[in-house]
This record gives C-alpha cells, structure tokens and sequence, in this order.
C-alpha cells in the first residue's frame, strides 16, 4: 500500500489532522514554537490518527469530534517517544535529530509534557466522558509499559510473556485506543466498539514485533538508527528472546548485558546468532499470528470501504520496512 492511500475513505481527512498539529505550533514563546515545529514536524505515516478515523467510519463520521480525538492520539505517541528519548538518551530517531539532542533533557521534558496537555485538552472537547476515561486509562497503560521496560533493562531472566505483557501496554494500548475511541465518539454501537478494540489491540502487538524484527535485519539508513539498538539499550524483544533458548544466544547476549568495554564487539556476536538462526522467522510467525487475530476480530462488522482498509492495514503493517 502507497502512504497516499493507506487510509481508504479517511486519507483525505488526515490533513484536518495534521492542521491541529499547525495549530499547536502557534503560541507566543517563540523558542517553544521551534521546539514543537521541529517535534511535530517528523511526518511519519500516522496510523494512530488514521485507525481513530477508520474507527468513526462505523457509526455517525462526525469531523467535529472525531479529528480532535484522532490529533489527540498522536500527540500522545509523539509526547511519549519525547519522554522515550530522553530516557534513552537517543541522539536520532528516524533519521533526525531528537528533541533532547538539540536542546537538553529538561527542556525536552517540558516539550512532552506540553504535548500530553494538549493531548487532554483535545479529547475534552469531543465531550465524551467515557473517551476522556479511555485517554487516561491508555496513558497510565503506556506508562506502566515504558516503566517496566525501564527498570527490567539488562534483565536477561525476562521471558516471552514479559514481553507480550510490556509491548502491549507499550504499544498495543494505544492502538486499541484510537479504534475503540474513533468508535465510541462516533457513536458506534457497541459490539462494534469492542470488535474495533480487540482489532486495534493485536494489530498494535503485531505491529511493535514487526517494529522489533526491523531493529535486526532492517536497513538502517531507513530505519534511521543502527542495527541493534534495543540490545544496546538492555531490552530484550521477541527475536533476541527466541534466541536466547538456544545456548549460544542465551550466552552471547548475556555477556553483552554484563560488559562495560567492547559492546559493539558484542554486540555484533549478538546480531550475527540471531539473523542466522530462527528467531527472525518465528518472530515474523507471531506477528502474523496477532495480525489475523486482528481480521478475525472485525470479521462480523459490516462489509464497508472502512472494514476493507482496516484488513489491508493488517497485511501493510507485516509487509513494512520501516
């Protein structure tokens, strides 16, 4: 799928979207103006924002409700990859220069931190107690997700189920979120809703374990970061887990975990037992596994240009390469 078509019926709506973005860089501090120019400004394809309106095509597709919330949506993703930086200390992502890089972790806290009010003050506008309840709900999930990816780093005793637990308040939440949200602010009725959330939940597992399989075999200068880096960060994904059950994985990236000098060495050991045993293949496996339980999920909605566009999603997000 072409990005100029990823989103079906909704593509068109996707520029009301990113007018909110436009909207938000208007404040008076000109230095902070910058700062969100240069935060907002990283594009991507904004699948987030793009499932909240597909999400609304199920019930009344009201702009006036549903592209607050979509705009909602990513600001909360963009805040969280800001605050993720500045954890990792990330000087790129995606090619271009963070937020913490160019100015100072202090600074870049503020500049999230003013993205998540946003955020909330977007979603209040669509009126809607219940969507306001998921937002919230959603980011104390995210939370919780980057908490424990944070305080189990360079933990090798992690397993897959740890895993599976952590990706999906990490990343699955949100995307459950924007399609039950788009749903319910749309007024959808309510087998609909869940249908959509239980869609947007194992495709957003899928799409993290894609994301994970990328940062090993994925060409760097698309994926703008170097091959590895979850590794190097301490954090153990699906492919370096399914590795690890053999003796040689399990050995080589324990070493890593444990070393002070020579990490690239290492991890260069690391890398070259996963891309030539099977982790990489059972990885791709699961996540094709989690995107047709995202088909079977919506399989009873109605036969729309919607439904069709949500199961074409389900193939693009196996198929990407970044």
């Amino acid at each position: 799928m072409k990005v100029q078509t990823l989103y079906g019926p909704v593509q068109e709506d996707i520029v009301l979207v990113e007018a909110q973005f436009d909207l938000i860089k208007q404040v008076e501090l000109v230095p902070l103006a910058q700062m969100l120019d240069h935060v907002l400004g990283a594009g991507g394809k904004r699948i987030r924002p793009g499932l909240a309106l597909l999400g609304g095509t199920f019930g009344d597709y009201d702009l006036d409700k549903l592209v607050p919330l979509a705009a909602s949506i990513e600001l909360l993703h963009t805040a969280t990859l800001v605050h993720d930086d500045v954890i990792d200390a990330a000087a790129t992502r995606r090619g271009r220069a963070t937020a913490n890089h160019l100015y100072d972790n202090a600074v870049s806290v503020m500049i999230g931190d003013f993205l998540f009010a946003h955020a909330a003050d977007l979603v209040a506008r669509i009126g809607n107690v219940r969507v306001v309840r998921l937002f919230a709900r959603t980011l104390m999930k995210i939370v919780t997700g980057e908490l424990d990816q944070d305080v189990g780093a360079f933990d090798a005793s992690k397993q897959i189920g740890d895993y599976l637990k952590r990706i999906g308040g990490k990343t699955a939440s949100l995307f459950a979120t924007a399609c039950e949200g788009g749903a319910i602010a749309a007024g959808a009725p309510e087998p609909y809703a869940e249908a959509l959330r239980d869609y947007g939940h194992n495709l957003g597992v899928a799409f993290q374990i894609v994301d994970d399989i990328l940062d090993f075999v994925g060409d760097e200068a698309v994926m703008g970061k170097p091959a590895g880096s979850d590794l190097m960060q301490g954090t153990l994904t699906l492919p370096a887990l399914f590795a690890m059950e053999e003796a040689a994985g399990k050995a080589a990236i324990t070493r890593l975990f444990g070393a002070r000098r020579n990490k690239a060495a290492l991890l260069e050991e690391a890398l070259a037992i996963i891309r030539s045993g099977d982790a990489v293949p059972r990885s791709q496996t699961v996540a094709e596994e989690y995107a047709r339980r995202a088909t079977l999920a919506i399989e009873s909605l109605p036969d729309t240009e919607g439904h069709r566009t949500l199961d074409e999603l389900t193939r693009y997000v196996l198929m990407r390469e970044s």
